[in-house]
């Protein structure tokens, strides 16, 4: 089976791509440096070419309002290719939470945005909601960070190894379509600061964690909750902990 991965060159792309090759398939990563954009349509007929599934896991290239284009675009000509060459399902990477995200959040507003047009299409689909990545924690520890101090609220979420996530992409990928939206996470719920403390520490990183209610996540105002899956998640085993062993095994 053809299976296109847009942003096939990225850090969750080229995991699903190695996870899908792994298992047979036959993968194409698609993204500018391979000839396929996605924003001039370039290349899009050619790597459709025999398609049966096209997997979406690009990203924008800012995290603000800007994405609202970037999605809108992007996905008009992803389905719009994808509706001439025949491809029957369609599988693209999303957020726990959007929704909710949304009401204060430009780049969530363009990732609901990129969910109603796919749910609206031509092709048959299946939106992955995926949880916070390991991967991602310092950024988020930097992007909460005043002076010496990072600030963040007394949240629940229940972050997963980029692996993981690749790995649940590839699972929604080489089954039937959903039309609608299945989650993934990682093993367990915590508390944003408990967490992030942890992770510093374990790079010996000596800012002072405070866990504050008034805090914001990425500039937005969140619930206890907002960033955990609900019921019937799919959630895969590997611990932060773990994570933090092998990522030290690799270097």
């Amino acid at each position: 089976m053809k299976i296109v991965v847009i942003g096939g060159t990225g850090l969750v792309g080229s995991k699903l791509v190695h996870t899908l090759t792994e298992r047979g398939q036959h993968a194409v990563a698609a993204a500018p440096s391979t000839g396929v954009n996605t924003i001039t349509g370039a290349g899009l007929p050619e790597v459709m070419a025999g398609a049966d599934v096209v997997v979406d896991v690009s990203n924008s290239p800012a995290l603000d309002d800007t994405a609202i284009d970037f999605f809108r675009t992007a996905t008009a000509n992803l389905l719009a290719a994808e509706q001439a060459a025949g491809v029957r399902h369609h599988v693209a990477l999303s957020v726990v939470g959007t929704a909710q995200l949304a009401a204060q959040s430009g780049y969530f507003q363009a990732k609901l945005l990129q969910e109603k047009m796919i749910g609206e299409g031509p092709i048959p689909f299946s939106i992955v909601h995926a949880t916070q990545f390991f991967e991602f924690l310092d950024t988020l520890a930097d992007s909460a960070t005043v002076g010496q101090k990072v600030v963040l609220p007394p949240a629940y979420f229940q972050p997963m190894a980029v692996a993981d996530v690749a790995e649940g992409v590839a699972i929604a990928a080489l089954g039937e379509p959903v039309n609608g939206v299945a989650e993934i996470g990682g093993p367990e719920a915590v508390l944003l600061p408990e967490l992030i403390r942890t992770a510093l520490t374990a790079h010996g990183d000596r800012r002072t964690v405070v866990a504050d209610p008034t805090a914001q996540y990425w500039g937005i105002d969140i619930g206890e909750r907002t960033l955990v899956p609900g019921p019937g998640a799919t959630l895969f085993d590997t611990r932060f902990e773990d994570w933090v062993l092998q990522a030290a095994a690799r270097s």
